[in-house]
């Protein structure tokens, strides 16, 4: 017994000194001017993969929420967008806009894409958490719809906002 304790203790240490060791890379843009104008967006919700989804009901009142992170390091003098676009290819029985759902704003008033692209804006570039938010219609239509709801890269002139590999992606699945 006494024998395993310290190759318990031992792995432990091992295991301490190992990770110690490990140097801190530096992700900030902070001095590197090809980064100070890039941006990430990724959904800030567990899991924080591109699995999540929202099973609501058809007669749900509440609006579906998505929280979104926004990662910036500085405050600009320009108001960068994170795109959202919203897929229904490979899905069987997918959820229509405006039959199944619609999109809106934190009040419940419709938003309207840009060939099919729609913006969520972070004043500022200021590092936060904002919403997507989706109003269930109540389709008297039988049957679950599904729809998937993407960030995509967002780049201008001005600026850069990226996705991540992992949360850049959530479904809503409409019963």
């Amino acid at each position: 017994m006494k024998l395993l304790h310290i190759k318990f203790l031992t792995g432990i240490l091992f295991s301490i000194t190992l990770l110690s060791s490990c140097d801190k890379l530096d992700t900030d843009p902070v001095g590197v001017p090809e980064l100070e104008n890039y941006y990430y967006a990724g959904f800030f919700s567990i899991p924080w993969n591109n699995t999540g989804t929202a099973s609501v009901l058809r007669n749900q009142t509440a609006l579906v929420k998505f929280p979104v992170k926004f990662h910036s390091s500085y405050l600009r003098d320009y108001d960068p967008s994170v795109q959202y676009s919203l897929i229904t290819i490979g899905i069987t029985n997918p959820a229509v806009v405006g039959q199944d759902f619609e999109v809106v704003d934190k009040s419940g008033n419709r938003i309207q894409p840009t060939n099919g692209i729609y913006n969520l804006v972070f004043p500022k570039a200021e590092n936060k958490i904002d919403t997507l938010y989706f109003k269930v219609l109540n389709n008297s239509l039988a049957g679950t719809r599904r729809i998937e709801i993407n960030l995509v890269t967002n780049t201008t002139q001005q600026y850069t906002v990226g996705t991540f590999t992992q949360a850049f992606k959530r479904f809503i699945e409409i019963r």
